[in-house]
């Protein structure tokens, strides 16, 4: 017992002696050695994040639209703001007090500890003004980025436009990759291909002193990683189109949309009234982007994927296809043009067969050949009938891309309206509704309701016999080709042969005597137009006008289709407008000058009945 008494307190000793030791040196590294401060003072470690370049966006034939140019942001950590002279501050920033005093609430709301940006988008010219002052106000620094610039005055819709990330934003998961002060696509094509287009963000660690001098690399940058850049888009708009489409629009309201049929390219998108895209970019962005919401023509309303109208007698063309795939009708199918079913648009010759109908665009036909698709028979009850028929009309109409989003690579596109059984059970009651309630859809008016992309796709499905590819913007990510989805064929429930017996009535509608789309026709040059009229009831107003076509007949390269608010007949107004676009596109030029004061003069009027 007392050996083990004496090892006890051996042990117990060389604790003791240890814990001295130690002690004894870590009271001269901290109090007497003062190379360890001096070194801790001196030197910190940064991390510097470095923001990839954005990836570029051009048009079809390599033209540049979208850049990078340098701005600056000044950013603010709150804890270290000391004594600040906000009078002074505020006079070297040119801000008013309120908004610099609301902008550091903002910054203390994020964070008191990380930086986040009090002042975005200065120019090199007003960096070069406060920069050398900035010593004087700690707590603030310089942070440089790169920011969207244009080189078109056009397109604005289609691009979209890129903003700073919000704290709302931040807080979701998805958005996690994302610091204060970051920019990301907001609307258009920036937004949906934010992800191949923000790249990656590479990291430094620095070793820099108290005053912020740089004195190496940490570790000799073991820990560093390279940023890479975005990827640029390669788009399939034809930007000399997109101008000459916008300025044919200018003073209207309405879309263009045009399309190459063989592949699903979007030529062109006009949505008009229209605003540059380089209105929504630098200092004061904010407050523009509010006149612009304010506006109350709507300049920011994406027309073309957003607005749903009847498309009038453009849908006849679906509603006699969905007919013959059902064998009610046949290509020499007679009805007569009877008033007392619906009035029809003029006086026109006996509709003998679907080319003489669609030529004339002739209502009472079209009403009967719903008819005929509706009321089959298939049970005793009338009511019942109706609804069985609807829905297997709907079902054929919407093999064409109605009713639903085409799935364009834009995030703002609606789906439109193809009325169901369903839809009028709710109105008028189960079995209380039959063909008479709902035959203003053979003539697409009534409920129905299609955006000017699907107008131009039923154009593009049509000149293709009986499939489509998905609408779509960008035809190249970096050097590979567009998404997968956009390289997939949409086969309609209507057999090809049938597409063909449609194709000479909207070629008479064109190019035949007595049309109701003549001005559209091309025919001096050699170009066969397939199109078709429309003028849809508007009961807020003036009627709106249509045109739809593809061209050239016998090999399609352009489908296109126009919308013209309150602008009445459809083959006075729309028809000639996208006779122009086609002519540009196909001929590279446009000599037929007498329809361009024509579509100008029709704009002065349209602005005065405004």
């Amino acid at each position: 017992m007392q050996y083990l008494e004496g090892r006890k307190y051996v042990v117990q000793a060389l604790f003791l002696v240890v814990a001295l030791v130690f002690g004894a040196r870590l009271f001269y590294i901290q109090v007497l050695d003062g190379s360890y401060k001096l070194a801790a003072d001196r030197n910190t470690l940064q991390r510097i994040v470095q923001v990839p370049y954005r990836g570029l966006i051009y048009d079809r034939n390599g033209q540049l639209l979208v850049q990078n140019t340098p701005v600056y942001d000044l950013m603010v950590v709150p804890r270290e703001v000391k004594q600040l002279d906000t009078a002074r501050f505020c006079q070297l920033l040119q801000l008013p007090l309120e908004e610099v005093r609301e902008n550091l609430k903002a910054a203390r709301k994020y964070s008191r500890v990380k930086a986040s940006p009090l002042v975005q988008n200065l120019s090199t010219p007003e960096l070069a003004a406060i920069q050398d002052n900035l010593i004087d106000f700690p707590g603030f620094s310089i942070k440089a980025r790169m920011a969207r610039s244009y080189k078109t005055e056009n397109m604005a819709h289609a691009l979209g436009y890129v903003g700073a990330i919000t704290p709302a934003f931040l807080e979701k998961p998805k958005y996690a990759k994302y610091l204060p002060g970051d920019n990301l696509g907001i609307t258009g094509l920036e937004s949906f291909y934010e992800s191949v287009l923000m790249g990656r963000r590479g990291v430094q660690y620095r070793m820099v002193n108290v005053r912020g001098i740089e004195k190496g690399a940490f570790r000799n940058g073991e820990f560093d990683t390279l940023s890479v850049a975005g990827q640029d888009l390669h788009t399939s708009i034809d930007i000399e189109l997109q101008k000459y489409g916008e300025m044919l629009m200018q003073g209207k309201r309405g879309s263009i949309v045009a399309l190459d049929p063989k592949t699903g390219e979007i030529l062109a998108m006009v949505s008009a009234p229209m605003y540059e895209p380089s209105i929504l970019t630098g200092k004061g962005m904010g407050n523009r982007y509010m006149e612009l919401l304010n506006n109350p023509e709507r300049p920011l309303f994406n027309r073309p994927l957003m607005a749903t109208y009847p498309p009038g007698s453009v849908f006849k063309m679906v509603n006699e296809l969905v007919a013959l795939q059902m064998g009610v009708v046949t290509p020499e199918t007679p009805f007569d043009c009877n008033w007392k079913l619906v009035r029809c648009t003029h006086r026109h010759e006996a509709p003998r067969n679907v080319t003489i109908a669609i030529k004339n665009s002739c209502n009472p036909y079209f009403y009967q050949v719903m008819r005929a698709s509706v009321l089959r028979g298939r049970s005793t009850n009338r009511f019942e009938d109706a609804r069985l028929g609807l829905a297997e009309w709907r079902r054929q109409v919407m093999s064409f891309g109605l009713g639903s989003k085409l799935g364009v690579d834009m995030a703002s596109e609606k789906k439109g309206m193809i009325p169901s059984p369903e839809f009028y059970d709710k109105a008028y009651g189960y079995h209380r509704w039959g063909y008479k309630t709902v035959y203003s859809l053979s003539i697409g008016q009534g409920e129905i309701g299609i955006t000017g992309l699907q107008m131009a796709n039923i154009m593009a499905t049509i000149a293709n016999r009986g499939y489509y590819y998905t609408p779509h913007f960008v035809r190249g990510i970096g050097q590979g080709g567009p998404l997968p989805e956009y390289t997939q064929r949409h086969v309609t429930t209507v057999d090809p042969k049938y597409f063909e017996t449609v194709i000479p009535g909207m070629q008479a509608v064109v190019d035949g005597r007595g049309g109701t789309g003549n001005f559209a026709s091309l025919a001096q040059f050699g170009i066969s137009v397939a199109g078709k009229t429309g003028t849809v009831q508007n009961p807020h107003g003036d009627d709106h006008a249509t045109f739809a076509a593809f061209a050239p007949a016998e090999d399609p390269k352009i489908a296109i289709a126009v919308f013209i608010e309150n602008a009445g007949f459809g083959g006075t107004s729309a028809a000639p407008l996208a006779s122009l676009m086609i002519e540009k596109y196909l001929r590279g030029k446009v000599v037929r000058k007498k329809w361009e004061y024509w579509l100008q003069g029709s704009a002065d009027k349209f602005v005065k009945r405004r």
